[in-house]
């Protein structure tokens, strides 16, 4: 493991347990509001291309805090839509 790969991976795994923490938030309010699933989307989809980009430059550490970031980002995704509030019905 290279000193670059550490610190990549460590960015990873701390940014995974920071989204935990926005998982955690949703649970509890049991609401959602300000917050764009688009861009957490995007986000989750580049996480799985690293799945795929770190192993094959031989990093490890990075590829499982990859996992760590991509599950976390899957599971807010799916408490977003849980959660989120239904468009107001139009005024009769």
């Amino acid at each position: 493991m290279t000193w670059a790969d550490a610190c990549n991976g460590a960015f990873e795994l701390i940014g995974g347990l920071l989204i935990l923490n926005h998982c955690r938030a949703v649970l509890r309010d049991k609401a959602v509001a300000g917050v764009s699933i688009f861009s957490t989307f995007i986000f989750t989809i580049w996480g799985v291309w690293n799945i795929y980009y770190y192993p094959s430059l031989g990093q490890w550490f990075s590829f499982s805090g990859g996992l760590v970031i991509v599950s976390a980002n899957a599971l807010w995704i799916a408490l977003l839509l849980k959660y989120r509030k239904p468009p107001p019905c139009p005024k009769q």
